[in-house]
């Protein structure tokens, strides 16, 4: 019986091996769980044309709409283990596996991680009129006037609200959480003085922060960033709080290792062109490659913090 077991795995790893030798062999599919022009579907049209180039496969980019990303994800996560089918997770994956009650999938052991292809910092912004003159100005201001002072976010439960109140955790303030579905209805709201400060993505920021519409108060980042030199980190005031969204390419689980390394290197060589590190710069982000054990154990970690948040802050979930 073990020997029959053990000639069977054998003969599994051999078809194993020789189809990663093979692949692709046809056409991929790649996911987008998330609206058309938005930064997600930018950034995988960008990466879907340049795997084609670079495998000699069509890399076909196929809308799955539908909640927050989690239909497309479902998709790949119950996919064949072959790499054929991609999908983008983004900085909002972790965020949603606290927030959700419950999930299709594992968010962790559920998909083959391959690579984070790039993160992006928040930015906690003003306008630029705005009597806040610092980001320990904000907080002060905050702890003098407990429940007065307004953030922005993208809805409950995302990367943007709990930030917000990891804020309020380490800083030791109550500012108060007003959803928005999305980065242009709260800047309406930011620009009509209905709320009083703006957490955000660069993806949107840096836009307006550029062309002097918003006035940062600090990024995300661990440390400052070099297109912003003169906007300090949050971490300068509050030590240790450090959050940046991202984006990163799964496919099914069980797919076999060498498919996975073939995947990586071909993001890594694309993260090296300056034309695409470009394109991302102008997205507010930055090339960002990883291996599949740093991007697996990024997620786990990110979950880890949430949940502390959420828990603290007796956030429902949802």
């Amino acid at each position: 019986m073990k020997v029959r077991v053990f000639l069977a795995a054998v003969a599994l790893a051999a078809v194993a091996t020789a189809s990663a030798q093979d692949y692709p062999s046809r056409p991929l599919r790649f996911y987008v769980g998330f609206a058309p022009g938005g930064s997600t579907d930018i950034v995988s049209r960008l990466l879907a044309q340049r795997l084609q180039e670079r495998l000699g496969q069509p890399v076909v980019v196929e809308q799955k709409v539908g909640a927050t990303g989690v239909i497309a994800q479902d998709a790949v996560a119950k996919g064949a283990p072959d790499g054929y089918t991609l999908v983008l997770l983004t900085g909002g994956h972790p965020t949603s596996a606290v927030m959700m009650k419950s999930l299709p999938y594992d968010p962790v052991k559920d998909f083959g991680m391959i690579s984070i292809v790039t993160q992006y910092p928040m930015a906690i912004s003003v306008l630029p009129d705005s009597s806040v003159k610092s980001f320990a100005d904000l907080i002060a201001r905050a702890k003098a006037a407990p429940g007065k002072v307004s953030f922005s976010s993208a809805g409950v439960g995302s990367l943007h609200h709990l930030l917000g109140e990891w804020l309020n955790i380490e800083a030791g303030t109550e500012m108060i959480h007003v959803p928005f579905k999305g980065a242009a209805p709260a800047f309406t709201e930011l620009l009509a003085g209905r709320i009083d400060v703006m957490i955000e993505t660069m993806t949107f920021s840096s836009v307006q922060i550029k062309s002097g519409r918003m006035r940062p108060l600090a990024l995300s980042t661990a440390s400052r960033a070099p297109g912003f030199p003169d906007v300090p980190t949050i971490a300068e005031t509050l030590p240790g709080v450090e959050a940046q969204s991202w984006l990163g390419i799964v496919t099914s689980p069980g797919t076999p290792q060498p498919v996975i390394d073939r995947l990586n290197r071909e993001l890594r060589a694309i993260l090296a062109e300056p034309a695409v590190q470009q394109r991302l710069a102008d997205l507010g982000g930055e090339a960002y490659p990883t291996s599949p054990e740093e991007m697996r154990a990024r997620i786990a970690r990110e979950i880890a913090r949430w949940a502390r948040v959420v828990e603290v802050r007796k956030i429902e979930r949802q």
